[in-house]
Order: C-alpha cells, then structure tokens, then sequence
C-alpha cells in the first residue's frame, strides 16, 4: 500500500513552478557580467539563475522519497512544460484583432521555435532522469552518507546531460557556434555552483522533510526506467 506524505505534494508543486518559470521568463535572454577578475566577460542565459532550483528539488525529492516518486514529478514537470509550450505556440499563433499592439513582443517573448521548445523538452527529460538516478545509485553505494557528494555529483552528471544536448540542438546555426558554445559552458558551471552554494539549505530540507515524512528512502530493487509511474 503506498504511504501519504505531508509534503511530497508541495515539493511537486514548487518543482513545477521553478521549471516553468525559468524556462518561460529567464530563457530567452542572454547577459553578461564585465570584466570580472581573471575571467573577463562572462556570458549566460538569464534564466540559469533560476533553472538549477528544479534539480536542488529533484535531488530532495529522490533523497527523502525514493526514485519511483521522483520519477514522478520529473513527468508531471515535463507535461507542464509540454503544454506550455503549446499554449504559447497556440496564443501567438492565433490571428490578433485589429488595433492590438503587442503582437510583436508576444512573439519575441513566448514566440519560442518548436525546434527550441523540443530540445528544451528532451534535455530536461534526459538530465533530470540522469540527476535521479546517479543519486539513487550513490546513496545505495555511500549507504546515505555524505549527501553532499550526492547531490553535487548527480548535478554534474545531470545538468551535463541537460546541457550537451540542449544548446547544440536548440541553437546551433541560430547563434553565432562559438556563443553557443560559451553560453554552454558558462551556464553549465553556474549550474554546478548553484548546487555548491546551496548545500547547506539542501542539508537544512533533506533533514527537515526526513523527520516531518518519518522516510529516508533507499532504492534497493527499484526498477529505473523513466517510462513509468509506478511507485
């Protein structure tokens, strides 16, 4: 029989909310930071400072809950974008009424491609599957010791994945190749170091919500394919 959690609902729900508003208000822009010391200029993606919430919160959910629950909201997260991308897709494309004066900002701002919007879906389901899964298997490996190794180390991995496939499917031959690159690179190390800086508050969740739940769950037996529900 499966148990009722207090909280596993409500993380689902702020898992949802951080992925869409990253990708619909934050994607779009690319920024810079001058002339920082031994770097110089720094470029990436405006939502990136947002974007690695979802996997701090993918990396709870598989901690406390356990893969199968994670795996989850990893589908409902991918629905929810899923259908954004079609209302936006579907609001931008109906004929506007005569008079209106915002047609051009709407399609600058939701306008994304379907080539955009397909890698953005593929690459989250990719690399949140591969954040789950490296920290289910690491916290069998470490015996749930030093959840900081898993945490850091699925997001190496996950956002990896996320990141390599990504910004070549989505912009190459849009983008100068050199910035797409750039941005790559940069927004895959500001990802990794979100992680780090956040780990005392991971610490300060996983604690809370393993006493609150009374679980700390191990994935001994759990059947990782993503392409199922079941927990």
């Amino acid at each position: 029989m499966n148990r009722t959690y207090k909280y596993y609902d409500l993380v689902m729900a702020a898992f949802v909310t951080v992925l869409l508003c990253s990708n619909l208000i934050g994607a779009s822009k690319i920024t810079v930071l001058r002339d920082l010391p031994l770097i110089g200029d720094f470029t990436f993606g405006a939502g990136i400072l947002f974007f690695p919430v979802s996997y701090i919160f993918g990396d709870i959910l598989t901690e406390v809950y356990g893969y199968a629950r994670a795996r989850k909201v990893v589908w409902a997260g991918f629905t929810a974008m899923a259908f954004a991308s079609f209302m936006a897709w579907f609001v931008v494309g109906l004929q506007p009424a005569d008079g209106y004066a915002n047609q051009e900002a709407l399609e600058k701002i939701l306008g994304g491609t379907p080539r955009i919007a397909g890698a953005s879906l593929l690459a989250f389901f990719c690399g949140e599957f591969c954040n789950s899964y490296t920290l289910a298997r690491m916290k069998l490996l470490t015996g749930g010791r030093m959840l900081w190794a898993r945490t850091i180390g699925s997001t190496i991995v996950g956002e990896a994945v996320d990141s390599v496939i990504f910004y070549p499917l989505a912009f190459i031959g849009l983008w100068d190749t050199k910035l797409v690159f750039q941005v790559m690179v940069s927004n895959y190390l500001l990802k990794v170091l979100w992680e780090v800086v956040n780990t005392p508050i991971t610490y300060q969740v996983v604690k809370f919500l393993k006493r609150a739940e009374n679980e700390d769950y191990f994935d001994r037996g759990t059947d990782f394919t993503p392409f199922s529900l079941k927990t």
